[in-house]
């Protein structure tokens, strides 16, 4: 697994690693309309043409990602067969999540259920699949329980740990950075493509990913949304294929920005010291 933050590692290695892609959607306007014109970074008029705009469209994509820093807010991801979900409360120093990597069909699925409530953390994995039911190892860490996780083993480690001065699961705020043309498409909607040669950075998509993508991953499609308030409310990358990968989406929504709540610490009767094995799986 390779990660960068928000246990955010776990997001990563779930969402980003095999090679997530897919193509652009058309831009063509519906018959009688006008497509929105296309803007490049820079505010002029990219190679597919449209009258000179402003960097309008740009701004608001920057400004929308502004109160997800605020560390309040619940998030979805999705992409490669896997998902996560959860919920950011940085007033308490807590989040939640749960994210499913694999299915019925996998080698090695896996579950996750995961809670930080700082200085605390808790992991309660599920592990299934041919290759789990062969490890005695990987056994021994379906418990059935939260493990407790000695924070001196995890420090620096960006599977298991929390950076709550980084709370965006997906580095969207790096992402939008990268829009290289944007046009809006309607009331608080917005696509264009993105440079994500820079995503590894974020913890958006792991490196080898990016690589994979060649030439690709400077024009990568997308698709955006906004709230009445300007507040991102959904990503969407179609990243085409790439090396070995095929071409799939990658999902991000953002929501109930100021009105999460604080993650609740497991029951003390559900909880067991994690063994040397699971510190050994995400390093």
């Amino acid at each position: 697994m390779t990660v960068r933050r928000l246990s955010a590692g776990l997001v990563a290695a779930a969402l980003f690693t095999p090679a997530l892609a897919a193509c652009a959607g058309g831009t063509t306007g519906t018959a009688g309309s006008t497509a929105s014109p296309t803007v490049s970074a820079s505010g002029a008029p990219s190679a597919s043409g449209g009258a000179p705009v402003s960097g309008d469209a740009k701004q608001a994509l920057l400004d929308s990602t502004k109160e997800i820093s605020n560390g309040n807010f619940r998030f979805t991801l999705s992409g490669a067969g896997s998902t996560a979900e959860g919920q950011v409360h940085q007033p308490s120093q807590s989040a939640a999540m749960k994210f499913s990597i694999g299915g019925p069909s996998s080698d090695l699925a896996m579950k996750l259920d995961v809670i930080h409530a700082k200085p605390d953390s808790w992991v309660k994995l599920e592990l299934t699949g041919p290759t789990a039911d062969s490890l005695p190892a990987i056994k021994q860490l379906n418990l059935g329980k939260y493990q407790h996780l000695d924070q001196a083993r995890i420090k620096g480690n960006k599977n298991l740990g929390f950076d709550f001065e980084k709370v965006d699961p997906a580095g969207s705020a790096v992402l939008t950075q990268g829009i290289t043309e944007v046009r809006s498409t309607g009331t608080g909607t917005y696509a264009g493509t993105i440079d994500v040669t820079k995503a590894a950075e974020a913890g958006s998509l792991n490196a080898a990913t990016i690589a994979a993508l060649g030439t690709q991953a400077k024009t990568v499609p997308f698709t955006a949304k906004v709230d009445p308030q300007g507040r991102l409310s959904e990503l969407v990358l179609q990243l085409p294929a790439g090396g070995q990968t095929a071409a799939q989406e990658i999902r991000m929504t953002y929501s109930d920005y100021g009105s999460a709540t604080a993650a609740q610490k497991p029951p003390a009767d559900q909880v067991v010291e994690a063994p040397a094995e699971l510190y050994s799986l995400f390093n």
